[in-house]
C-alpha cells in the first residue's frame, strides 16, 4: 500500500510550464512535477523529503517510462501548496533532480463539501480498471535489488502483466523461479514457527484452509488465481494483481469492493527476511488468511467505503487507521496479546517486538490512532489494541460518520456496484430493499417458532 493519497488527475499539457489565472504567495495551488532521479543511493526517499521539508501535500505519485525516449524512469508527482511553498520547492528539486515538466494551476474556491462532491470514485468494481495502474514501481539505490539486472527484468515482467490485467481475466499462473521459491521458503518456515504463539486464533483457523485448498507449503508458492477463488468462496473478496504501490485513494478504493490489491513478485533473495516493499509474501502470509474471516473483511471493507469520495485529509487518517490496524494491529485473546496486522505477521523480527515488553501499546481509538505516523524502515513506535474485530469495526463505522461529504455510500452486492446515497429516491430504494431483508428475517423467526412449538 501507499503512503500517499490521490485526488483528482489533471490533463497533461504540452508546454512546459504552464500558469492559469493568479495566484498569491498565501493561495494555495496544484502543481504537477515530473523529473527522473540522480543516479543515487535513496534519491527517490530524497527528493519526496523536499516535498515534506517544504509542507508541500502530496497528493499522486508514480513512476514511469520517459517520454524523452531513452530507458529512464521518470516520476510523476501531483501536489498542492501555497505559491511560495511551490515556488522554493522548484528551486529545491532543480538542484537535486533532473525536472523535465512543471505544470502550475490555481485551485477551485469550491468549498470543501462541494469538492468532496465532485471526486470522482470508482462506482463500479470494473472502474478499479483505472485505478490500478497509478502505480510506484521504480527501485529506489537503496533496494537490495537495484543492482541487480535479472531481478529488475523479472520485476518487469510481473508488472507488465499486472498492467494488461482487466477485471474479469483469470490471474495469470506464474512459473516461479528455483531462487524464487527458496526466498519463499525461507520466509514460510521462520514464521511458521511463530504463528502458533503470536497469531490471533482466527489466522491459525484459516491458515490449515489455505493448506488444504490453495496448496500453501514451504516448497510451493501459492497461485493468486487459486487464493482469490478461495476467498471469493469465504468472504467475497478477490485478489487483483498490482505491479506496486497504489496511492492510499485508490488502494481504499478497492477494499470498497471487496478487492484486495495483491503484488505478485517475490523480495530479493540476497535478504529473505527483509523488504522494503509489499511483495508476495508479505500479501499471501500477512493478508490473505485474515481476508478469509468474515468479521475482518467486513472491517476491510468498511475502510473503503468510508474512503470514496473523502478529502484528502480524511484520506490520509483512514489510511493511518488502516496502517494501524490491518497491517500493524494487535488484539486481545485469552488474556493474552495476538498479532493480526499483516505487517506483523510477515515480518519474524517486527512480529516479535510488537509483542515484547519493548513496545508500546493504546487502546484503538481512530480518533488517536489517525494521527500516529508510521514508519517506514523501522519498528513502529506504537502499536494499537482491540479488543475484537468487531469493537474495532463499530468504534471505525463511528469514526467514519464524522468524514465530511454530502452523501453515503452503500455497496450491492448483487451487481458489485456502489450506490451514492444522496437524494430521497436513493435513499427510498435502500429502504425499500431493507424492508425486503427485514421481512424474510421475520420469516425464518415465525417458521423457528413453529417448529420449536411442534
Amino acid at each position: 500500500m501507499s503512503k500517499v493519497t490521490f485526488t483528482k488527475s489533471k490533463e497533461n499539457h504540452d508546454e512546459s510550464i504552464s500558469k492559469h489565472g493568479r495566484s498569491t504567495s498565501s493561495e494555495k495551488g496544484l502543481a504537477t512535477f515530473i523529473f527522473s532521479l540522480k543516479n543515487e543511493v535513496g534519491g527517490l526517499i530524497e527528493a519526496l523529503k523536499l516535498f515534506q521539508g517544504k509542507q508541500v501535500n502530496l497528493v499522486h505519485i508514480e513512476s514511469r517510462k520517459s517520454r524523452r525516449g531513452n530507458s529512464d524512469i521518470e516520476i510523476y508527482v501531483d501536489c498542492d501548496g501555497s505559491h511560495e511553498q511551490l515556488q522554493e520547492l522548484t528551486h529545491l528539486l532543480r538542484n537535486h533532480t533532473d525536472i523535465t515538466e512543471i505544470i502550475l494551476s490555481n485551485i477551485s474556491t469550491l468549498p470543501e463539501d462541494d469538492m468532496a462532491d465532485e471526486l470522482w470514485f470508482p462506482k463500479k468494481i470494473s472502474d478499479l480498471d483505472h485505478c490500478s495502474k497509478r502505480v510506484l514501481m521504480e527501485l529506489d539505490a537503496d533496494h537490495p535489488g537495484y543492482n541487480d539486472d535479472s531481478y529488475h527484468k523479472r520485476r518487469k515482467y510481473f508488472a507488465d502483466m499486472a498492467l494488461s490485467y482487466k477485471h474479469g481475466d483469470p490471474i495469470p499462473r506464474i512459473d516461479f523461479t528455483e531462487e524464487e521459491v527458496r526466498t519463499w521458503s525461507v520466509v514460510f518456515r521462520e514464521l511458521n514457527k511463530l504463528y502458533p504463539s503470536y497469531a490471533c486464533k482466527e489466522y491459525l483457523k484459516n491458515l490449515p484452509l489455505l493448506t488444504r485448498y490453495c496448496n500453501y507449503s514451504e516448497d510451493n508458492i501459492p497461485q493468486l488465481e487459486d487464493v482469490s477463488c478461495f476467498l471469493k468462496e469465504q468472504t467475497g473478496f478477490t485478489i487483483r494483481p498490482v505491479a506496486g504501490y497504489l496511492s492510499s485513494r485508490d488502494f481504499l478504493a478497492g477494499l470498497a469492493f471487496r478487492v484486495f490489491h495483491c503484488t505478485q513478485y517475490i523480495r530479493h533473495s540476497s535478504n529473505p527476511l527483509y523488504t522494503p516493499e509489499p511483495d508476495t509474501c508479505h500479501e499471501l502470509l500477512g493478508h490473505v488468511p485474515l481476508l478469509a474471516e468474515p468479521s475482518f473483511a467486513q472491517f476491510s471493507q468498511e475502510i473503503g467505503l468510508a474512503s470514496l469520495g473523502a478529502s484528502d485529509d480524511d484520506i490520509k487518517k483512514l489510511a493511518s487507521c488502516y496502517v494501524f490496524t490491518v497491517e500493524f494491529g494487535l488484539c486481545k485473546q485469552e488474556g493474552r496479546l495476538r498479532a493480526y496486522g499483516a505487517g506483523l505477521l510477515s515480518s519474524a523480527s517486527e512480529l516479535k517486538h510488537a509483542l515484547s515488553d519493548k513496545a508500546r501499546t493504546f487502546p484503538f481509538d481512530p480518533k488517536v490512532t489517525c494521527n500516529q505516523e508510521f514508519q517506514i524502515t523501522t519498528f513502529q513506535e506504537a502499536y494499537f489494541v482491540s479488543e475484537s474485530f468487531e469493537e474495532a469495526k463499530t468504534k471505525m463505522r463511528e469514526f467514519a460518520k464524522a468524514i465530511r461529504r454530502p452523501f453515503t455510500v452503500h455497496y450491492n452486492p448483487y451487481t458489485q456496484s456502489v450506490e451514492v446515497l444522496k437524494d430521497t429516491s436513493s435513499i427510498g430504494g435502500l429502504v425499500k430493499d431493507t424492508r425486503h431483508e427485514l421481512d424474510v428475517v421475520e420469516d425464518a423467526l415465525k417458521r423457528l417458532n413453529k417448529h420449536m412449538r411442534i
